[in-house]
């Protein structure tokens, strides 16, 4: 088998291409399980909590960077998308207190928009798309674009750029999927019933 091998010179090449292709892998995966980085489980939770409309409003390129830099000590309160209930949330993780928006980044908008492109005045520029931090924009040079509603997180980054100005922020319409169950307000601290208990023993003690 040996003689066959070394007597077949494009057998021999296939055979010693995979006998490096294992060594060169298995030193790979060494390399990769011995200088691996591990993440920081603390920027990963800022990051999670941040809206991920990668904007840019906070001065950094994108959500994960500004993470990074919450966690290195940056200020909360620099993501207008965000709003208040994103730096409150933060807050409470890094157990600090809540500051008020930084309104130098921007305000927090009441109500979600969504890109769309006025398509028969689109010429095709490619600028949007260009702009586009989350990829939410269709289309090819020279050929219309429209916009992905449901990938598009409203950071109106697309609108500057074009150059005949046929893209509009349109407020997305509430519906079942957008709802969300209101949280219930906490009357002096307590449930129903704590308050049952509480009552209980102010009667008993009387």
């Amino acid at each position: 088998m040996i003689e066959f091998v070394f007597q077949n010179p494009i057998i021999s090449a296939l055979v010693a291409l995979a006998g490096l292709g294992l060594i060169f892998g298995a030193l790979l995966g060494f390399a990769a399980e011995k200088f691996k980085i591990e993440g920081d489980p603390v920027i990963d939770q800022i990051d999670s909590l941040l809206p991920q409309t990668q904007c840019g409003q906070c001065g950094f390129p994108g959500c994960r960077p500004y993470a990074e830099s919450i966690a290195d000590g940056d200020s909360i309160n620099k993501c207008p998308p965000g709003g208040q209930s994103t730096i409150n949330a933060i807050a409470n993780l890094l157990d600090v207190p809540a500051p008020e928006l930084d309104q130098e980044h921007g305000e927090e908008a009441d109500i979600k928009t969504v890109a769309y492109i006025r398509e028969d005045e689109c010429i095709g520029c490619t600028k949007c798309i260009q702009a586009c931090p989350v990829d939410a924009i269709l289309g090819a040079a020279k050929l219309m674009h429209t916009v992905i509603a449901d990938e598009c997180t409203g950071c109106d980054l697309c609108v500057e750029p074009c150059p005949v100005d046929c893209i509009d922020m349109l407020p997305v319409e509430s519906g079942v999927n957008q709802w969300q169950w209101p949280t219930p307000p906490i009357a002096n601290g307590l449930i129903a019933t704590d308050r049952t208990h509480s009552s209980s023993s102010h009667e008993g003690a009387a």
